[in-house]
């Protein structure tokens, strides 16, 4: 799909109430729409043919008339994930980056049918924040993220971040912030907050969970640190083996630390999952899709093995730039259309938010090398790399250098 990259001259876009009045209006306008019936073989006497091929979705006339003019908004398939992640200004903030507003206001144009969040959902992971402090950021928090999600009638899965809930733990085994993590637990467990979710297991929600939607089944594991205890990784391995989960079309799983580095500024140990590739080996056991992160403010699409990984970038305070890349760091937003007919089953557009344009696959880099492994784009397979690049992959990371 050919996709345009269309200056706005309209970023101001509107949320809150009226937004999900738009988008209630323009879904019960999409959906009185019905296809024509054709006519059965049995009706008609004549023999069965087989049906035509379906046809490569175009571009769609967008979804309401009150979109920006120019906004580029992809076919629709079976399913429309809306993806958001690193939402949070300084420490302590109660205010947001108006690309937090401008993309919470595109949800009437985009129409999802779930949204994820990546975490890091307010500023904290800062012992001097007191209780009402850290109160006001959750309450800012629902104002300009999940009060809106909540009008509009949407589900939102989400993963905590470290800035919300930060799984560190001191050297007598406490969580180094467990006052941050009580009051997450206070704000998501409040029926006031209720995210809308069908949940098949609510494990300890909310650092980690399951749930289902549309036939696609989703964990989320506490990844606020680089480490995850042995007995959240026996559950998770429970989760995903079970009946329910192998039954669903599709399986995602969402922490908010990545598997493998991406970004300049995240490149070491404490900023990815310990022992990535074990944890990669039991997502592919369990045909697992897609792992979305967020953390490393920077938006890649890649793929290690059989596993998607969808690096989600950032809408809020401090893109970085990828590594070894000296494309500038952006802020960005994701749509994921599921198709599950497909062999690639996920289609991505990103927007750029300064101006929402579409990046391009083409322009990200083939591959990234971090300290801990190799990520392919996710259109790059290892046999496509040529000897130099694989040369060059080998001078990074040495023996590391492998699919």
């Amino acid at each position: 799909m050919q996709r345009r990259k269309l200056m706005l001259g309209l970023l101001g876009l509107a949320s809150g109430s009226g937004m999900a009045g738009a988008y209630l209006a323009s879904r019960q306008q999409a959906s009185s729409v019905s296809p024509t019936p054709m006519p059965s073989a049995q009706a008609t006497g004549s023999s069965p043919t087989p049906p035509p091929p379906t046809p490569v979705p175009t571009a769609t006339v967008v979804a309401h008339p009150a979109a920006p003019n120019g906004l580029f908004i992809p076919p629709r398939r079976d399913l429309r994930l809306l993806v958001i992640s690193d939402m949070n200004a300084a420490y302590g903030s109660v205010e947001y980056d108006p690309e937090v507003d401008r993309g919470i206001g595109l949800i009437p144009y985009f129409q999802p049918d779930i949204v994820l969040g990546g975490g890091d959902m307010v500023a904290g992971q800062d012992p001097r924040l007191s209780e009402e402090r850290i109160r006001a950021m959750w309450a800012a928090f629902d104002r300009h993220v999940a009060g809106p999600i909540r009008e509009a009638k949407i589900p939102y899965g989400f993963t905590l971040g470290n800035h919300d809930a930060s799984c560190a733990r001191s050297t007598r085994g406490g969580f180094l912030f467990q006052k941050e993590r009580d009051l997450a637990r206070e704000f998501w467990n409040d029926p006031a907050h209720d995210p809308g979710l069908t949940f098949v297991d609510r494990g300890d929600f909310p650092f980690y969970y399951t749930f289902e939607k549309d036939d696609v089944f989703y964990l989320t594991w506490d990844a606020t640190c680089n480490f995850i205890p042995p007995e959240q990784m026996e559950w998770a391995e429970a989760a995903l083996a079970s009946e329910r989960a192998q039954a669903a079309k599709l399986r995602i799983v969402i922490g908010h630390l990545p598997l493998y580095a991406i970004t300049v500024g995240r490149n070491d140990p404490g900023e990815v999952l310990l022992e990535a590739d074990a944890k990669r080996a039991l997502l592919e056991k369990y045909r697992v899709h897609t792992y979305i992160s967020g953390h490393h403010h920077g938006y890649y699409p890649g793929h290690k093995g059989k596993l998607q990984l969808l690096h989600c970038g950032i809408l809020g305070s401090g893109p970085r730039p990828l590594l070894d890349s000296p494309l500038p760091p952006r802020k960005t937003l994701t749509l994921v259309d599921v198709d599950f007919a497909t062999p690639d089953i996920t289609y991505y557009t990103t927007y750029h938010m300064r101006d929402l344009s579409v990046i391009e696959q083409a322009e990200l880099p083939r591959f990234i090398t971090g300290h801990n492994g190799l990520v392919l784009r996710r259109d790059v397979n290892w046999d496509a790399l040529s000897p130099e690049e694989i040369a060059t992959c080998q001078g990074r990371i040495g023996s590391l250098c492998r699919d």
